[in-house]
């Protein structure tokens, strides 16, 4: 897959991945940001909270809206 993520200085290939893996019986997913996040007693529980992680980190996108890059008014 050849994409571009917002804050990626270039285009790149990026593979998608199982996000969930087991580490010593426990789940844990890992996030783009190279964190692993964890642990869960459950696959579904990982599967869960990655898809809460991924929505948390939507929402903590500034928008454009918040954000005016010019005024006409000066």
């Amino acid at each position: 897959m050849l994409s571009k993520r917002e804050q990626d200085p270039e285009t790149a290939v990026h593979f998608r991945s199982d996000r969930v893996s087991r580490v010593n019986g426990l789940y844990f997913f890992s996030t783009r940001e190279n964190t692993l996040e964890g642990p869960f007693f459950s696959k579904e529980d990982a599967a869960r909270e990655t898809e809460a992680y991924i929505r948390r980190m939507q929402g903590a996108r500034p928008s454009q809206a918040e954000h005016p890059s010019s005024s006409l008014n000066g």
